[in-house]
């Protein structure tokens, strides 16, 4: 609000800018720190040190890149400047991902929250105390590049205390080989879905102007909120499946079929609650200068959907080391979202792009879905019933819905409350939840 649509729009597209680089800093080691030492703890040291000496080599030649490409696209100095200052950030949060691996791959993921809440605290507050003093755009640059920096402290401090020796520079020429042989994959995955995430603001800002990039990001920023639930949940399974692909794999296709199925229900209820309250969603957060975001917001949460279930697949697939699925998978969609934003952003402006990105979610979802389908996890006959019993609880609300509106109710909080309850009486009705499924939800919870 206090930025307005203009403003809004050029912070969104300077993250968006440095996010596309950011991903250039990491070339898969992440997943591997996670996989390789939730299978042996032993090796943390030197995959934490070897990682962290490859990065600082890295960061320096991908700010500089960074820096060079934003200046030979002309843009107004002060974008220029939130740029510099959002790269800093991304190499500060560059080096704290080597953390958050550790914390995951040790499965204490609370040290992650925790981190979580202490950045977007900073920014929080930070965000009210630049609004009192009337401050401009480059002050909420400063803001990230200072929350980045303590959340990397902090990553440091706790990972001494409880995983690691001080961190050091190492150097393991052969074992830097064959990180970046086997990272390179996860690295070509994450280059992707960077992509596929923020070309589309990029693509606005370049075809259509500032304004309307604020306009697609009041939506997306909101459905991105939504990410945390099922990042949360493949983060606590991940170390598991990636055991359990060594030990048990009739376990692991139970645990995906079982995950698909979680993520399914609560996609679909979220995705209906959203389409509805998008009118009051965007008025109570972001004011009345928004107001045509619903209208994103309406399209754009279908594509949080498939992410839902879609993390479940990749999940699966970089269990099991085959991570170039999804690399392949997440190229195509892509491709067809650059393709898409090209043709729609034209006539459709942020609508099209936020078509193209259902679109190119829903093709990550297909291709996902077939090679799984011709795997030796292919999913049982009950899973791809239940598929269908969602999509059937998904038709009698809408019908619900369409009936409600006809009787002249209007008030979409009432709307949305009921059909709540009634998807929650037809998933319990159809048995698509059993006695098994509560106590690994309440694990699942606990975790």
């Amino acid at each position: 609000r206090y930025l307005h649509a203009e403003g809004y729009g050029i912070l969104s597209f300077a993250l968006a800018f440095t996010g596309m680089f950011g991903i250039l800093s990491d070339i898969g080691f992440y997943e591997l720190i996670v996989r390789e030492v939730a299978r042996d703890k032993k090796l943390i040291n030197k995959y934490v040190e070897n990682i962290a000496t490859i990065k600082v080599i890295i960061v320096v030649a991908v700010y500089g890149l960074m820096c060079l490409v934003i200046n030979l696209m002309g843009y107004p100095t002060q974008t220029i400047v939130v740029v510099y200052i959002l790269g800093l950030s991304i190499v500060f949060d560059a080096f704290a991902m080597i953390f958050n691996a550790t914390f995951q791959a040790f499965e204490r993921m609370e040290y992650i929250s925790l981190g979580k809440i202490l950045k977007n605290s900073m920014l929080l507050f930070g965000a009210l105390l630049i609004i009192s003093k009337g401050l401009g755009l480059v002050s909420f640059a400063v803001l990230y590049l200072i929350a980045s920096l303590t959340l990397l402290i902090y990553n440091i401090i706790i990972s001494i205390r409880n995983f690691t020796r001080p961190p050091r520079l190492r150097v393991d020429l052969k074992f830097w080989r064959w990180l970046i042989k086997e990272g390179v994959t996860f690295w070509a995955t994450g280059v992707f879905a960077v992509l596929l995430n923020n070309v589309d603001k990029v693509m606005l800002s370049v075809m259509v102007g500032d304004t309307t990039v604020g306009l697609y990001s009041a939506a997306y920023r909101l459905v991105s909120t939504l990410d945390f639930i099922p990042l949360a949940f493949i983060a606590s399974i991940f170390p598991v499946t990636s055991r359990l692909f060594v030990s048990s794999r009739q376990s692991l296709k139970f645990a995906f079929e079982r995950s698909f199925k979680y993520l399914l229900i609560v996609g679909v209820l979220i995705g209906s609650i959203f389409t509805i309250l998008s009118d009051r969603l965007i008025f109570l957060i972001y004011g009345e200068d928004y107001i045509p975001s619903a209208n994103a917001l309406r399209v754009l949460i279908w594509s949080e959907v498939f992410l839902f279930i879609n993390m479940v697949f990749g999940n699966l697939f970089k269990s099991i080391n085959r991570q170039v699925v999804v690399t392949y998978a997440v190229a195509v969609a892509t491709t067809l979202n650059v393709t898409m934003n090209w043709l729609l952003i034209p006539k459709y402006s942020f609508i099209g792009a936020s078509l193209a990105t259902v679109l190119a979610r829903f093709l990550i979802f297909l291709l996902f879905f077939i090679l799984v389908m011709k795997s030796e996890y292919r999913m049982s006959n009950e899973s791809l019933v239940n598929i269908l019993k969602v999509l059937f609880a998904l038709l009698m609300v809408s019908a619900f819905i369409w009936v409600l509106k006809g009787t002249g109710t209007t008030d979409s909080i009432l709307i949305a409350t009921l059909s709540l309850l009634v998807y929650a009486l037809i998933i319990v009705a159809l048995r698509l939840i059993d006695s098994t499924d509560m106590q690994l939800i309440k694990g699942l919870i606990k975790s």
